[in-house]
């Protein structure tokens, strides 16, 4: 229950943020969610599941209401709170704007920070070796012979860490690092070991002794379900000994799914196994005893079966080239069921790789004990425990990929999604693939019940007025004590935009519907200061662009031809020196860009955000609703289109004074059966419907 001394905590910290911030509004929307939060992690309605589901209009101050909500609960339990997001502009927002402020005016004593996963920091350790000037070290970790381009960039880093010029983090490089280039010199958790001089200083523990201190840690939800994979407590603390606050929670379900996935390459296997082998050696001469060479000469008795499993792979992959003769140059196997001899295959891949991974832990533990010891000198230790961390990881990843894919296709329930790309490269390579399409049983049983109290919220989590969808998506039930809200925004939206749909000759599925944009766009530019024109289709765009500049020779902003932050700074000049700016983007614009006031009054949306299942995942989710009677149209694509529909709508209403109009250039929400529940999933704007 929520004690007196919690409530009045919080009352007094939202009236010392309402006397010190200047035209503060109280809102009872705020204050309801401040106070619904509040109860619901405090265990007033639910002991046992305190889950909150929020959809927050814009324009409610949700970011402030769950930190109020929260805090004064977490602080008086000793309890830390994790808020999750799933983008770095709201991280950002946080960081520098809404927790200072609290922190400032509320009277409530509180630490924060941001929190990053392993990956993005850099190990010293590896980059001092890769950075380095001796061939043996650096061609052992690898993937492949650097250029020569690479070496120089990692010697300009490992000059200006050590110059202070850089704090080790990937988000603060001096200078852009290539994605692979930057795998080789992460921070992992097997090879980054504290007994070591080079790791003990390095960027990933100062940053953890930082975390230590924190009252509220932000994250993003990638290093949630990291965290969570490994049984919660390894990255972030313990789940039952924190609140969590997932702001953008709409984005959960694509992340847990996209997190959870698994692949391994054929060749490229093959030739991370050809180096596990020698690496195996090369430390057991080191280690120079008995077991540790017959800890080798094991593994390479694994090593030979994975590889040998590898070449049933190819050969399947060779002999039904047909399989991979399409666009996509890819096959997927209908319902998630392998072949009998694939089945057998990767279960005996799975129990190879098992394997392999035990004797690489043991010969792991070897290693840390020699150097323990005395044994080992570090200087020695240091290439082999980065090089053995590396090989962990790679095994790892394999052994994920066969662990899926070896799963028995379940008698009730959805199979996993499963296929092969045929990859464009000098190899002809193949990368094998697993996938779950639904994941509320995964949330369930790693987040659901194990935190000590969990609030959802974001202003896109309804689909078609209620929040059936999003509830299967994430696995919460209907019985199960979680709460659901949908608090309006505050915006007067009769009064501040209207949602035109104009009269359009043919539905965008008809070949002249180009060719009707062409026409109709001029004409709702006309006139017009600041307009946003959203697509689904960048050769669509980009028609329309091409057209715009060479038949009307208006100086249009397109998606892609600069970067976004600049796109977005030379509209801005443009409406402040009093000039008519045009934006054209596709569906990234249609989330995250705030164009508040007069940066946006004419909001143009081409067509429904429809989305084809071209991935093998959903394809295989609507393969699955199809075989139990559904209509994967209704059920996943409409709903779907409906959150999009709303999002892109909300570029227009930043805050209480903005106003504009809305255009939608699709006819279907007239003349199709579902246009009036997608209309009705939006806000109350006034409305022009030329039908």
């Amino acid at each position: 229950m929520l004690s007196d001394k919690v409530k009045k905590a919080t009352r007094t910290a939202y009236n010392n943020l309402a006397e010190a911030i200047p035209n503060f509004v109280r809102r009872k929307e705020q204050n309801f969610l401040i106070a619904e939060i509040a109860k619901t992690l405090a265990g007033s309605y639910d002991k046992q599941r305190r889950i909150l589901v929020v959809q927050a209009g814009t324009g409610t101050g949700k970011s402030l209401a769950y930190a109020l909500g929260a805090l004064p609960l977490a602080l008086a339990q000793g309890k830390k709170i994790c808020i999750s997001t799933a983008t770095v502009a709201l991280q950002e927002q946080l960081v520098n704007k809404d927790l200072p402020l609290l922190q400032r005016h509320s009277g409530l004593e509180f630490r924060y920070g941001l929190a990053k996963g392993r990956s993005r920091y850099v190990c010293l350790s590896k980059l001092e070796l890769l950075a380095g000037e001796v061939p043996d070290n650096q061609q052992a970790l690898w993937e492949t012979k650097p250029a020569d381009k690479d070496v120089a960039l990692l010697k300009k880093l490992h000059q200006a860490y050590h110059e202070g010029q850089w704090d080790g983090e990937i988000d603060s490089v001096p200078e852009p690092v290539p994605e692979h280039l930057w795998a080789q010199i992460a921070s992992d958790k097997h090879s980054c070991n504290r007994q070591l001089p080079a790791h003990r200083g390095c960027p990933f523990h100062k940053s953890r002794e930082k975390m230590d201190s924190w009252d509220v840690l932000i994250i993003n939800h990638s290093l949630l379900m990291a965290d969570l994979e490994l049984g919660g407590g390894k990255i972030l603390p313990d789940p039952d000994s924190m609140y969590y606050v997932l702001d953008e929670a709409h984005h959960l379900p694509q992340v847990a799914r996209d997190f959870s996935a698994a692949s391994a390459t054929i060749k490229g296997s093959l030739d991370a196994l050809n180096k596990m082998e020698k690496m195996a050696h090369k430390l057991a001469r080191e280690l120079a005893n008995d077991k540790a060479a017959i800890l080798a000469s094991d593994l390479s008795e694994d090593i030979d079966a994975q590889s040998q499993g590898l070449g049933q792979w190819q050969s399947f992959c060779d002999n039904n080239a047909f399989l991979f003769d399409n666009e996509d140059q890819r096959h997927r196997f209908a319902g998630g069921v392998l072949p009998d001899p694939l089945v057998t295959l990767v279960e005996n891949l799975k129990a190879a790789s098992s394997q392999s991974l035990k004797k690489l832990t043991k010969l792991q533990l070897m290693l840390m004990e020699a150097l323990k010891d005395g044994e080992l000198k570090s200087h020695k230790a240091e290439p082999l425990v980065a090089e053995l961390g590396i090989t962990l990881q790679r095994q790892e990843s394999q052994h994920a990929a066969w662990q899926m894919l070896a799963k028995p296709v379940p008698e009730q329930g959805a199979p996993q999604a499963r296929w092969i790309d045929k990859l464009d490269s000098k190899r002809d390579d193949y990368l094998i693939c697993a996938s779950p399409i639904e994941i509320g049983f995964l949330l369930e049983e790693l987040l659901w019940s194990k935190a000590a109290g969990v609030a959802l919220l974001s202003a896109t989590l309804m689909a078609m007025g209620n929040f059936e969808h999003y509830r299967h998506q994430v696995g919460l039930r209907r019985d199960d004590g979680t709460r659901f809200f949908n608090l309006p925004s505050p915006f007067d939206y009769q009064k501040n935009a209207t949602l035109v749909i104009p009269k359009v000759p043919v539905e965008p599925t008809h070949d002249g519907f180009s060719e009707a944009l062409n026409q109709l766009i001029p004409e709702l530019l006309e006139e017009q200061g600041a307009s946003l024109v959203l697509f689904t289709s960048y050769r669509q765009m980009e028609s329309v662009a091409e057209s715009l500049r060479r038949f009307q020779r208006l100086p249009v902003l397109v998606q892609g031809e600069s970067p976004r932050q600049e796109l977005i700074r030379e509209h801005k000049a443009r409406i402040d020196a009093g000039k008519a700016s045009i934006l054209l983007g596709t569906g990234s614009f249609s989330e995250g860009l705030d164009l508040p006031g007069d940066y946006l009054t004419n909001l143009i949306i081409t067509r429904l955000p429809f989305t084809v299942p071209t991935s093998p995942v959903d394809q295989a989710h609507a393969e699955y609703i199809k075989t139990r009677g559904g209509n994967p149209f209704l059920q996943l694509t409409v709903p779907d289109a409906a959150k999009k529909l709303v999002q892109a709508c909300g570029r227009l209403l930043r805050n209480e004074q903005d106003y504009g109009r809305i255009v939608i250039l699709d006819r279907r929400l007239v003349t199709k059966r579902y246009g009036s529940a997608l209309l009705d999933s939006l806000p109350p704007y006034g409305r022009q419907i030329d039908y």
